[in-house]
């Protein structure tokens, strides 16, 4: 997979496009990511114990990897991402300013 945990991303599509976030979680057997404060939905818990209360719990859920896009750290644009081979180590590449990611 081109996206990596910890790359910052864009929304491309979606009730969250155009916002940015990080990735927490790949799961490249589904072709599926995490993000970071996007896609978020509401779980309801019940209470375990005697005296807690049940909550409603944010959760991020996950999205396809067609539906971010990579921002470059260079040039702070959404990017597609291409690879070069340097001295025998492959090396993920912005596919607009050609900087290494």
């Amino acid at each position: 997979m081109k996206i990596k945990k910890n790359d910052l991303v864009k929304m491309r599509s979606g009730k969250d496009r155009g916002k940015t976030g990080k990735i927490l979680k790949v799961i490249p057997q589904k072709e599926k990511v995490v993000v970071e404060g996007l896609n978020i939905f509401k779980k309801h818990t019940k209470p375990r114990r005697e005296g807690e209360k049940g909550q409603r719990v944010e959760i991020p859920r996950k999205v396809w990897i067609s539906s971010v896009g990579l921002i470059c750290p260079k040039c702070a644009k959404e990017t597609r991402v291409g690879y070069k081979i340097f001295e025998n180590k492959k090396v993920r590449i912005c596919k607009k300013c050609q900087a290494e990611i």
